[in-house]
């Protein structure tokens, strides 16, 4: 099975150590992965933004690059779910027959990294080992768009060493949501107040999510409170071993 990393412009631009645990991971479990240097963003920004005409070069594009492989992993819902629901919308209404249908060809094939160790590859315990208090934010997209469900939370249980604590009121938005974060800063602002009384409340010495977008809005708060609470990618949590850092 040919596997490409889909690292997302966020991730590559701010977080790359995040990519950098996926390919770790997945090569401790045996497989290559090979990540294509002609990939840019999936066209998220553009599409939420209203700027749809503009989102079809960056649909095309992704078309192109991933179209050779059996399968695409990226460590975010975000934007997994773009590409497997929106891009066949941009494809339909602004691109042609032919772009159509290498989206769907391409497109079922793109897993958020739990859908892909789980449903997938089949495993849950990846050799993982983190002796740290740790809560879990299921992020928007992965919980209502992708509906990864527990998948997350079945690996999460099976690392060795692992405190895992229940969020309170998991489901509820962190409230960065993107734009919407700067567009209506008060209501985020709220909202992330609340998602950060949850996180206190546990006890964590670490928040950690599918999409690092959450992360960096969370982690900001908490940082500004010098709460102590960091924050992880669960890429980088399934990374680690014994032995290895944290």
């Amino acid at each position: 099975m040919r596997i490409a990393l889909f690292i997302t412009c966020f991730n590559d631009t701010m977080f790359p150590s995040t990519g950098r645990a996926v390919i770790t991971l997945l090569e401790r479990l045996g497989h290559t992965v090979e990540f294509p240097q002609a990939q840019t963003c999936c066209g998220q920004m553009h599409f939420n933004t209203g700027y749809r005409p503009e989102t079809l070069p960056m649909v095309r594009r992704f078309a192109e690059v991933f179209e050779e492989y059996d399968a695409v992993v990226t460590p975010s819902g975000s934007c997994a779910g773009m590409v497997r629901d929106y891009h066949a919308v941009v494809a339909g209404q602004y691109g042609d027959a032919a772009l159509g249908e290498a989206v769907g060809r391409v497109a079922p094939r793109v897993h958020e990294l739990s859908e892909f160790l789980v449903d997938v590859l089949g495993v849950t315990d990846v050799g993982a080992y983190f002796p740290h208090r740790v809560t879990y934010h299921p992020t928007c997209h992965s919980l209502r768009m992708l509906r990864v469900g527990d998948r997350p939370l079945r690996l999460l249980r099976a690392v060795k060493g692992i405190d895992l604590v229940e969020l309170p009121d998991a489901e509820s938005c962190c409230g960065f949501g993107g734009t919407f974060a700067l567009k209506n800063p008060d209501v985020s602002n709220a909202m992330l107040a609340d998602k950060m009384r949850h996180v206190l409340d546990t006890g964590a010495e670490y928040l950690c999510a599918g999409d690092n977008s959450c992360l960096m809005h969370v982690g900001g708060g908490l940082s500004r409170l010098r709460t102590g609470v960091g924050t992880l990618h669960l890429a980088e949590i399934l990374a680690a071993t014994e032995g290895g850092v944290r």
